[in-house]
């Protein structure tokens, strides 16, 4: 296969004269240009990202690691930073981890030379010192982990306060019982929802016990097996607070069939206001994420700061949450409508409860900019 010096020697030009015709650099006239492609052409040779990366150090291709492409959550993501990437003219290549770290390690080195800046959701504790040495000073921007490393930029989910929102607002039903299906353990994102859980417990003077903690993976199949563990631990919850929305569908369908009724027998309510989730039968009580601003901040930060630009530190960004109040709690309607959304309001919440989790730092909003070079 020919490649670009067989380009160059066959035109009679540099390397380098071939590279500029290939990124429509002004600096070539229109005789030469013609001549290259023609050669080109004749030589069957068209350059690829790794070729011309080769040259110019830059592929303008993003490349993003998530732990699973299956489901809303995931596609509104991708949806969020292949526009914003576009817009600044990127292209995205989309890979799964399975939330499997050796698998994480295989996509991040199958990458490696093809990108220009990574994008990594990878919420298992055991993730991080993998990306660390296997980025091999890429810039990488991580969804999920908040300001737990130092390493590299951030975004993620208020998770804690969505959590505390929601539970608090099940207390203030009068519930007294209230269970948590929780997201697997050593996962961060489930973690900070299983730490607000307790703190609104804590702070509303409920009685907890762990044995109303049952774990899933948020998966339905989890939801609906935790779901019909909870209901064999009398006595039962009154209320259930599942750390996301598709586990929800699963503890739905668990409580259902074992002839509960939801919310006259069991208030349920969820975590991330899948669109779904307002079509459930009850509609759903839920923590709002916006999916779709989580991918596009990524990329945001990805492209923060033109190369050479002195790094000042790494950015450490909280989007917010808001609570969904629908029927499946039992609740009044908040705002206007089923569906309406109100902040999760945490200026308000009580100070022990603030301590509880660590802070992060918010990152100031910086336009969209190249790729600098390392993190």
């Amino acid at each position: 296969m020919a490649n670009i010096k067989d380009v160059a020697r066959e035109a009679g030009v540099s390397v380098a004269t071939v590279s500029r015709v290939f990124n429509d650099s002004g600096r070539v006239n229109e005789e030469t240009r013609r001549n290259v492609r023609a050669v080109a052409e004749r030589l069957r040779f068209w350059p690829n990202g790794v070729a011309r990366s080769l040259i110019t150090n830059r592929t303008h291709a993003i490349g993003v690691l998530l732990p699973d492409l299956h489901g809303e959550f995931f596609s509104e993501v991708i949806r969020g930073i292949d526009l914003t990437a576009r817009r600044e003219g990127f292209h995205v290549l989309v890979s799964s981890s399975h939330s499997d770290t050796k698998e994480l390690v295989t996509a991040l080195r199958a990458m490696r030379g093809r990108i220009d800046g990574m994008i990594v959701m990878a919420p298992e504790v055991e993730s991080i010192p993998a990306i660390r040495a296997n980025a091999w000073g890429c810039p990488v921007v991580l969804l999920g982990p908040g300001g737990e490393t130092q390493d590299f930029d951030t975004v993620a989910l208020a998770n804690f306060d969505g959590a505390y929102a929601v539970v608090r607002h099940l207390g203030r039903l009068g519930h007294k019982r209230i269970a948590t299906i929780a997201g697997p353990a050593g996962n961060r994102d489930a973690q900070e929802r299983l730490e607000g859980y307790r703190a609104a417990l804590h702070e509303a003077g409920v009685h907890h016990t762990r044995a109303l903690e049952v774990h899933g993976d948020f998966t339905e199949p989890s939801g609906y097996q935790a779901a019909r563990a909870l209901l064999e631990r009398p006595p039962r919850p009154t209320a259930v607070f599942v750390a996301n929305d598709v586990m929800a569908v699963g503890a739905l369908g668990a409580l259902r069939e074992a002839g509960f009724r939801v919310p006259h027998d069991v208030a349920v309510a969820g975590f991330d206001d899948i669109a779904l989730a307002r079509h459930l039968t009850p509609p759903l009580t839920t923590v709002h994420v916006d999916a779709y601003q989580l991918g596009e901040r990524a990329v945001q930060r990805l492209l923060r700061r033109d190369a050479g630009e002195p790094a000042p530190g790494h950015s450490h960004e909280v989007l917010p949450t808001w609570l969904v109040v629908r029927s499946s709690c039992g609740g009044a309607m908040e705002g206007r409508g089923a569906s309406a959304a109100r902040p999760s309001d945490v200026a308000q919440r009580p100070a022990r409860a603030r301590a509880a989790r660590k802070p992060a730092r918010a990152a100031k909003r910086g336009g969209p900019r190249r790729p600098r070079a390392g993190s």
